[in-house]
């Protein structure tokens, strides 16, 4: 697939502290980030963080309150249409034609971004080769799974060969199946050089598709940079689970917690589970807990929601 290629490593998307009010609600609040060309970029966070009005805005769909936002030098907010035509959008409402089959789906939305009837039929067959999808191009959209239609969806922004692909929560609501299929569709898209941004709340997807990730919670920027130097900065190497038992009294976790900040460890309670992380470490030494009957501790590798739990005390699936 052909697609627009600005020079490499330079950046595609500049967003300058970028701010959306809804009356006395703040829901983005002096956002700043760049992504290069090429590069699939992540935004982090629960839902409402800001992710998808950020989003929004960047697809020239809704207007901003203040900063900049500009795609491949063009100011979003003073020249939405030629932006928009430079922007693939994929949302998590698919919006395709149940009347329609795949191909005249893809044809139709071609004829929409511009392209002649005999482009689009062109484009449409070289798209459905891209995905592996030629077998469905004859199939009407309502016998489809959630999962395919996504995948349809996905095909289907690539019709105006986009510099820029925004995705807002690609696999939600898939089964794991269909979410691997749609992060083999992304991969062949990142391949074939083509930029996106992506808002997800799953880390194993941040952590499997993103070169970089920009942590956002109640509208703020917290963090930003390669997904494993995210992690070893906050959560270290390895993260303790200390999993108390049933019978563990109040005064027990109690104790726990105070053994905690004694030793400047950062920790969060997920139910009767106690989540310890050892920023810049390799990980947390628990040797006075582990003497207690009623605890059990266990590690793993950190991830993503470690740091999330880190930053803002809360899980990324809020």
């Amino acid at each position: 697939m052909v697609h627009h290629l600005s020079q490499n490593g330079s950046a595609i998307l500049n967003v300058e502290s970028l701010v959306k009010k809804y009356r006395d609600f703040t829901a983005v609040d002096g956002i700043s980030f760049q992504i290069r060309n090429g590069e699939t970029f992540g935004l982090l966070g629960p839902n409402g963080a800001g992710k998808t009005t950020t989003m929004r805005i960047i697809s020239g769909l809704s207007p901003l309150t203040e900063g900049r936002v500009d795609v491949a030098g063009i100011d979003v907010s003073k020249s939405g249409r030629e932006a928009r035509n430079i922007i693939g959008v994929v949302t998590q409402h698919d919006g395709l034609d149940n009347q329609l089959t795949v191909r005249q789906n893809l044809e139709v939305h071609g004829y929409l971004v511009g392209l002649s009837r005999r482009a689009a039929r062109l484009k449409t067959q070289e798209v459905l080769q891209f995905f592996n999808l030629e077998e469905r191009g004859d199939v009407d959209i309502r016998t489809l799974s959630g999962g395919m239609k996504r995948r349809i969806a996905i095909a289907r922004s690539m019709m105006a060969s986009p510099m820029l692909l925004v995705m807002d929560e690609p696999t939600t609501g898939l089964d794991p199946q269909s979410r691997n299929r749609v992060w083999e569709q992304l991969g062949q898209l990142k391949q074939s050089g083509v930029t996106i941004l992506m808002s997800t709340h799953y880390m194993i997807e941040a952590e499997t598709l993103c070169d970089r990730v920009a942590i956002i919670d109640r509208g703020h920027l917290l963090e930003l940079g390669i997904p494993e130097d995210v992690i070893t900065r906050h959560a270290g190497q390895q993260a303790a689970i200390i999993q108390l038992n049933n019978a563990a009294s109040d005064t027990v976790k109690s104790i726990v917690k105070e053994k905690l900040s004694q030793q400047g460890c950062s920790f969060s309670e997920i139910g009767s589970r106690i989540i310890v992380t050892a920023p810049e470490g390799e990980r947390p030494e628990l040797e006075a807990i582990k003497d207690l009957a009623e605890a059990r501790v266990s590690y793993r590798p950190s991830n993503l929601e470690d740091v999330f739990l880190t930053l803002t005390g809360r899980e990324l699936r809020d």
